[in-house]
């Protein structure tokens, strides 16, 4: 991902039009991974803008937050009023030539704004129309309203979290952002079949479908065969810190080679050759008493030797980073993870890089995250709207 902003889009889904209707996480997350390919994206939002405007400290002004900026780069803004028919006019000019359409309203919302997908196929038949909703668009919840702690609370992972503290949430929009990202490469799947079938169709995201296949195919392990159960240690078990000397480490050694390069990182060689240990087998079957033989022996060694000792000998532990030792890893600053990029309104401004390097068609930052209806005009001109239809448009409160 470049870190100079440019016009031109070279990435691979250069020419690519996305009509962006959605709010929040899920469908900004999709649409701003379609922009840093190349696409040009259209935020279509309401004239009090995306909620995500209003919250997630610091604003550089009012309705511009870092919130805001992480999950909306490569976009431009559109401020329309879809609640007047002159907006909903607008809007299905907009999607006239349009490639991909991103909403995440609940069901039966576009269809009362008059953008819904029965409408829409018979105006532009190449349309990807990427519906992402809480639960899908029937069944019994299919009206009931989802956040990611929903989600979350949902699925079942939650207790797990908690461990013996009581269910706890995963800090962080996770099932907001997997769905996202699920979206995404739905999107690209279809506008790959329409290359071949020159027709377009609708993708539809349950929140619920998308964080259950992210985040449960490790709890789904004892599930898998019924009604066979398993004595392999549960995923808590597994998935653990062992505290130093000093902070705090993870790791796993799943290879024998590996196994026996922790013991001698711990002086304790002997480990490599009990019975319970040595081979991979009987290792995974005995797992938590190794974790709690280890639980000891790491105790004693502060973590910067122990990590270097581990990283000399091969073994995949690492010590538990706060954000600002992540920010310092060398191995961030050589990939640039994080970007830092002069924004001409604001000054600096970080982001973090769109994560995939393509030989020959490079995602880029063309545009720093819009203000509200920043290119209202611009657009509309872009779509044949008259100098006095924009005016009277603006006079009559469809848009801003």
């Amino acid at each position: 991902m470049t870190a100079a902003t440019e016009e031109r889009a070279d990435g691979p889904l250069a020419g690519v039009r996305v009509i962006d209707f959605s709010t929040v996480i899920s469908g900004p997350v999709c649409s701003q991974a379609l922009g840093d390919l190349g696409a040009d994206v259209i935020k279509v939002e309401p004239p009090m803008g995306d909620p995500a405007r209003y919250s997630g400290a610091p604003f550089r002004e009012p309705g511009f937050s870092a919130f805001l900026a992480q999950f909306n780069r490569n976009k431009r803004s559109i401020a329309l009023d879809l609640k007047r028919e002159e907006a909903r006019v607008v809007a299905r000019r907009l999607l006239q030539d349009a490639d991909v359409l991103v909403e995440n309203f609940r069901p039966g919302v576009t269809e009362r704004m008059g953008i819904g997908w029965r409408e829409l196929r018979e105006q532009n038949p190449r349309l990807i129309y990427c519906s992402i909703c809480g639960f899908g668009s029937d069944g019994p919840d299919a009206d009931r309203p989802a956040y990611d702690h929903v989600i979350q609370a949902v699925i079942g992972l939650m207790p797990t979290q908690g461990g013996d503290d009581g269910p706890r949430l995963i800090q962080g929009g996770v099932a907001d952002k997997a769905t996202g990202m699920t979206a995404f490469s739905a999107v690209l799947a279809a506008l790959f079949a329409r290359e071949r079938s020159g027709v377009g169709q609708r993708v539809e995201i349950p929140m619920i479908d998308a964080f259950a296949a992210f985040g449960l195919p490790e709890a789904m392990m004892s599930r898998t065969f019924p009604p066979l159960e398993s004595d392999a240690p549960g995923v808590s078990d597994v998935f653990r810190t062992f505290a130093t000397a000093d902070g705090h480490v993870v790791g796993l050694t799943i290879q024998d080679a590996q196994f026996r390069g922790l013991c001698s990182a711990l002086g304790r060689e002997d480990l490599a050759e009990d019975p319970r240990f040595a081979e991979m087998g009987p290792r995974f079957q005995n797992y938590v008493a190794l974790c709690d033989l280890l639980a000891v022996e790491i105790a004693k060694h502060p973590t910067a030797a122990f990590a270097a000792r581990c990283r000399e000998k091969g073994v995949p532990f690492a010590r538990v980073n706060d954000v600002e030792d992540f920010l310092a890893e060398p191995q961030v600053a050589n990939n640039e993870t994080v970007i830092d990029v002069e924004d001409p309104r604001f000054g600096a401004t970080r982001y973090l890089r769109h994560p995939v390097r393509y030989e020959k068609t490079p995602a880029g930052l063309r545009r720093h995250p819009p203000r509200l209806g920043e290119h209202t005009t611009e657009i509309l001109g872009e779509a044949g709207f008259r100098d006095d239809e924009i005016e009277a448009l603006r006079s009559a409160g469809a848009i801003r």
